[in-house]
């Protein structure tokens, strides 16, 4: 695992890239933001879904 793994939700299969990250999250959630790095409470913008709903897809 590394910084900058993808990771997918395993509810809708949105995939946080941390090339991208999730700006609209706001700052903890910007472009270069590795997935570990992301808050406890952050989301899947798509579905909902809490963070412990992600895997590794790299």
């Amino acid at each position: 695992m590394n910084e900058y793994d993808r990771y997918q939700c395993d509810i809708c299969n949105y995939i946080y890239d941390p090339e991208y990250g999730d700006p609209e999250a706001g700052e903890d959630a910007l472009p270069g933001t590795p997935f570990q790095d992301l808050p406890d409470d952050w989301i899947c913008p798509h579905c909902g879904a809490e963070k412990e709903d992600f895997e590794n897809v790299d």
